[in-house]
């Protein structure tokens, strides 16, 4: 048995390399820069490619153009970064592009404190693209998440020809955890569905109930046509209202409707409590503490952990909240998915806790919160 002590960055990097990432381009930025001295020692030996862009534009770009092409591609940012990104997000939504995305979340608005966490930017992923269509956000909670949802995040890019982020943060990101990597239950590894390169093929044309294009390399023996203007199934640039409409609500609604199986989360549920406390990212870990303490003084809460925060798992939580008085969100930052929350429980009191000043949420603060409001 071979156990490695690393932190939740290189845990990252080694599962996307399982998942066959063989593209890394990207830019130095604390706390994500150990992601792509990572991918730098990895890729290369495996006959992969590792590159530092001249700033963040350049790296993603490059992703892109490396996924057109046929790679599995990542980068990982921080702060500033993710912001950089947007119109290439964008890009990637709108053709179709897979890239995993690894935000390794800081304190901010804007450069803010390197080396502090938060999870400040949880809205910014679901809606930092012009035009506002969905994506998909997961969100680890230890170094074993790190690993496991690297691997689904590169399954679901390659599965709904998207971007997929990894929505981590310095404290997720920069701890050294024990991980015996062996002894982990791999997802299948899942690769985008390759089109026949026959004559007639249409790189925006849908041939199943997926909502999602088979896919030719650019460079293929036949013309394959990308453009980051509204396109119809042809890939020519169109203004025409209806084919516009029709590609738009198919974007929208092939991440809308997602098996359930890809919702990740962890629940603990206990037969006699009144309160829910819902949250993600490292306060989990806070949280299974106090769902563990509070059990063992006769005040138990249910605790539902998401790890799949978009698109929402509506249904899930809508489950997981039947019958409860209260709901409680405990998030880093000052109230971001607490608005899901509200607008799916109308019904229910939403209570919120949060802070935004570089320190983790406690166990005690959240005992705290339970038993004063």
């Amino acid at each position: 048995m071979t156990v490695s002590f690393i932190e939740g960055n290189e845990a990252v990097a080694r599962a996307a390399v399982i998942a066959g990432c063989n593209f890394f381009a990207g830019y130095p930025i604390t706390p994500a820069t150990t992601i792509f001295n990572t991918m730098l020692k990895l890729l290369p030996p495996a006959g992969g490619i590792c590159m530092q862009g001249e700033d963040e534009i350049a790296s993603i770009g490059f992703c892109l153009g490396a996924s057109m092409a046929g790679m599995k591609a990542m980068t990982a940012t921080s702060g500033p970064g993710i912001s950089l990104y947007s119109e290439q997000i964008s890009f990637a939504i709108g053709s179709e592009i897979p890239i995993v995305i690894a935000d390794v979340q800081r304190l901010g608005p804007s450069t803010g404190s390197a080396t502090l966490g938060a999870d400040g930017d949880i809205q910014f992923l679901r809606w930092g693209n012009s035009g506002g269509l969905p994506v998909i956000v997961l969100s680890p909670t230890d170094i074993t998440d790190c690993f496991i949802l690297t691997i689904q995040a590169f399954n679901l890019a390659e599965k709904f020809r998207c971007p997929v982020f990894i929505a981590s943060n310095k404290d997720i990101g920069m701890t050294r955890e024990s991980i015996d990597i062996r002894n982990l239950t791999i997802p299948e590894i899942e690769s985008r569905k390759t089109a026949s390169p026959a004559n007639g093929f249409q790189p925006f044309a849908v041939h199943s109930d997926t909502g999602v294009p088979d896919f030719l390399p650019i460079g293929s023996s036949i013309p394959v046509r990308q453009t980051s203007s509204t396109h119809g199934t042809d890939g020519y640039i169109t203004n025409d209202p209806k084919a516009i409409q029709i590609n738009r609500t198919r974007l929208a609604g092939k991440l809308k409707e997602i098996p359930s199986n890809y919702f990740f989360f962890e629940a603990r549920t206990e037969q006699d409590a009144t309160t829910l406390l819902i949250t993600y990212g490292v306060t989990a870990r806070s949280a299974r503490q106090a769902h563990r303490e509070e059990k063992h003084s006769g005040k138990p809460f249910s605790l539902l952990i998401l790890k799949t925060l978009w698109p929402v798992p509506q249904d899930l939580i809508q489950e997981h909240a039947r019958g409860m008085k209260t709901v409680i969100v405990v998030e880093m930052n000052l109230g971001q998915y607490v608005r899901e929350i509200e607008r799916i429980l109308p019904n229910i009191p939403v209570q919120f806790l949060g802070q935004m000043n570089g320190c983790l949420i406690t166990p005690t603060q959240i005992k705290e919160f339970l038993n004063h409001g």
